[in-house]
């Protein structure tokens, strides 16, 4: 190739490399500023059709628009009792607040508890308030303080909504620097390179720019809801997804660039021929799987699907595109100073997976038989993971002044004191109504609305021939006690004849979400499996193989159930599971864990159709090792990054992920899989032209020296 025709070829890499540099700095700072136009309102979040949500829409009615309480609590530093001049003195504080800016409407009188040693006050606060929460609630703390001989405490949802806020504060800055660290220090221990893995980096940061960009856009005209989850899950996605994709085409491009002895073009065009399909399958696999939670009647499901999907696309985007571009530029200096060894120097791959190959061509049904043990035997323990939803005490995996607050408050005061459970019902039934909730057990008292806002002070307010009771629960809100209490609350006030009656208020919430989530994981697992079993027919052209991938990936993901129910109960003390962690465990395991399956048997085929089946699983295996086995240790800890937000459904997701990604590409797609392939032999590829095909065996060594090593 002449000189200027090396020059011509070389206009589009670079062209490439422009473009992606305008869209970095153009579109870069997007991944900082979704927190603009990300809400962390819980209520906005509510399951469509539940019965909980039809009554927000009802209290509008009343012209009281959903509020969302803060809970001011007294007590005497000393634990005493507490006098009648304190109770006054916190009634004017309370008092003092109304008219201020978000708080709604009067807030109640001081009220004492049983005990006589606290003293507690409700203020209803706008949902709406977003950064002003925290200075509004500062502003009552201030006002509460003015009462003489007591310590002041702020509980109930507002206070727990501003310490959820805070422990999203700086999520942007802080989870991409852990991520990009982590990733960074792994590539440098693995690749032993210096360019290959920032260029990766480079290129991961640029697709999180451009997918954040988008969604910034979308979320702006509403089109899409971002709340700090989705927000921080993106961030992770897209970094964790890019490297991958990005770790598998430099893998190839190294075997080509050395096979064709520095020719950079023809490297990387062969590179791309091999690695298009398998990206661009695995992609699909991940995107289709987030888009079927367009099916979940939850509003912050629904929102990860088409957020998530953005994601993927823009990584494997950046992966095919911008990656290529700089390798080619770059060519042999992309990897200095590691070396790779040639075709013809005996390489075929890591060692460690020459000998894992050798172990499963010699005994493959032992292999496949003593992983399936093993993974049967931590897929015991999954019923054990209880997803009723995560206590109000360990919602923060650190100590958070609302968990303080509230654990005085229930030391006092009834359980559901100032957040009760909510009844709509007909006027004219209003007694009997009344009646029957104050006789379901585990209900503390009941009482009309009035006009002052307040239960049981006058005359109730009727609109349109409708009541609000307010009914209050002596368990804690969020307590699967209270829950309980709400499921016989609506059963007894749905019986009273001609009331009509329907039950809200946020235990009816937190209920109506985790039956929703159950709900939803009925009807999106087996459409996720359904898709993913679809494209694999499609890119493997085979019926077995792909039914066979598709039960080991759940497998995979029962199995880390299993575990994680020991590990949250035993090593981190949760005593539930957020409600939506099975289902978001799933769709990220089960279509990443058929991503790395795709990457190895896309391979296993490539190799089965030019040496035949046996040596083809051998060879495949021993190619891809290194390089898999890389992504998902970087996979795995991008999402243990999530760990640093002190949350513990991301937490509890972080583990789950992370783990599972090392038990699939370890054991399932390490060892599993494989032995079970190189076991069926060509029944394997049932019904293709491969499986019916004898295999040529070429070379019966799974160290054989055709085989380029992709990672060291």
């Amino acid at each position: 190739m002449s000189s200027a025709t090396r020059r011509a070829v070389l206009l589009l890499p670079l062209a490439l490399l422009l473009v992606w540099l305008a869209v970095g700095g153009a579109l870069g700072p997007y991944a900082g500023k979704l927190g603009e136009v990300a809400t962390n309102d819980q209520a906005a979040f509510l399951p469509r059709s539940a019965e909980s949500t039809r009554v927000i829409e009802a209290q509008r009615a009343f012209r009281q628009d959903e509020t969302l309480p803060a809970l001011v609590v007294w007590t005497s530093p000393g634990g005493g009792p507490l006098d009648a001049g304190q109770r006054s003195a916190a009634t004017r504080a309370l008092a003092s607040l109304t008219g201020s800016p978000g708080v709604v409407g009067t807030p109640s009188p001081a009220l004492p508890s049983d005990d006589g040693e606290a003293l507690r006050g409700v203020v209803q606060l706008r949902p709406d308030l977003g950064d002003e929460l925290t200075p509004t609630l500062g502003a009552i703390d201030a006002a509460a303080s003015s009462v003489p001989g007591t310590t002041v405490w702020l509980a109930g949802p507002a206070a727990a909504q501003a310490d959820l806020s805070d422990a999203f504060a700086g999520i942007d800055g802080l989870l991409l620097a852990v991520a990009l660290v982590t990733v960074l220090l792994i590539l440098l221990l693995v690749y032993r390179s210096v360019l290959l893995p920032l260029v990766i980096i480079v290129g991961a940061v640029f697709a999180l720019g451009l997918a954040c960009a988008v969604v910034y856009v979308l979320a702006d005209h509403g089109v899409v809801r971002v709340d700090g989850q989705v927000q921080g899950i993106l961030s992770i996605l897209v970094i964790g997804a890019a490297t991958d994709y990005a770790l598998l085409l430099a893998a190839r491009y190294r075997e080509e660039l050395t096979r064709r002895e520095g020719d950079r073009v023809p490297a990387m065009r062969a590179a791309l021929r091999q690695s298009v399909g398998p990206v661009t399958a695995s992609a699909a696999t991940v995107a289709l799987g987030l888009l079927a939670l367009l099916f979940s009647d939850l509003t912050n499901n629904r929102a990860l699907g088409p957020v998530g999907a953005i994601g993927i696309v823009c990584a494997v985007l950046s992966a095919l595109t911008f990656l290529p571009a700089v390798l080619v530029l770059l060519g042999r200096a992309a990897f200095w100073p590691a070396r790779t060894r040639s075709a013809e120097s005996g390489g075929g791959g890591h060692g460690v997976w020459r000998r894992i190959a050798a172990l499963v061509d010699r005994a493959p049904r032992k292999v496949w038989a003593v992983t399936l043990a093993g993974l049967l035997a931590c897929a015991a323990f999954a019923p054990a993971l209880e997803s009723k939803g995560v206590p109000l005490d360990e919602i923060f995996v650190n100590d958070a002044p609302s968990v303080a607050a509230q654990e005085t408050l229930g030391r006092h005061f009834p359980g559901g004191a100032g957040n009760p459970a909510v009844v709509i019902a007909r006027a004219d039934t209003l007694t009997r109504v009344t009646s029957a909730a104050e006789g379901v057990e585990g209900v503390d008292s009941a009482a009309a609305v009035t006009a002052s806002g307040q239960p049981g002070a006058g005359a109730p307010l009727v609109v349109d021939g409708r009541v609000r009771v307010d009914v209050t629960l002596t368990d804690a809100a969020d307590s699967d006690a209270a829950k309980a209490t709400v499921a016989r609350l609506r059963e007894t006030v749905h019986a009273v004849p001609g009331a009509d009656a329907l039950v809200g208020g946020y235990t009816a919430q937190q209920y109506d979400t985790q039956r929703t989530s159950e709900q939803d994981r009925m009807l999106i697992v087996p459409v996720v499996l359904a898709v993913i079993l679809v494209l694999l027919v499609g890119l493997l052209r085979s019926l077995l193989l792909p039914l066979l991938l598709v039960a080991t990936v759940a497998l995979n993901f029962v199995a880390t159930l299993g575990v994680s129910a020991l590990v949250f109960e035993h090593v981190f003390g949760f005593t539930g599971t957020d409600s939506s962690v099975p289902l978001y465990g799933f769709v990220f395991l089960v279509a990443l864990g058929v991503d790395y399956n795709i990457f190895l048997m896309s391979r296993v085929r490539e190799e089965s159709l030019r040496h035949g089946v046996r040596e083809g699983v051998l060879r495949g295996l021993t190619a891809t090792g290194g390089v898999i086995t890389s992504a998902g240790v970087v996979l795995a800890a991008t999402f243990a990054a999530l760990g640093v937000v002190p949350l513990a459904f991301l937490a509890q997701i972080a583990f789950i992920v992370a783990f599972g990604v090392l038990l699939d590409t370890l054991v399932v797609r390490s060892l599993l899989v494989p032995a079970l392939v190189r076991d069926l032999g060509r029944t394997a590829w049932w019904p293709s032209a491969l499986g019916r095909r004898a295999g040529t065996g070429v070379s019966a060594s799974p160290g054989a020296p055709d085989v380029v090593e992709s990672s060291r």
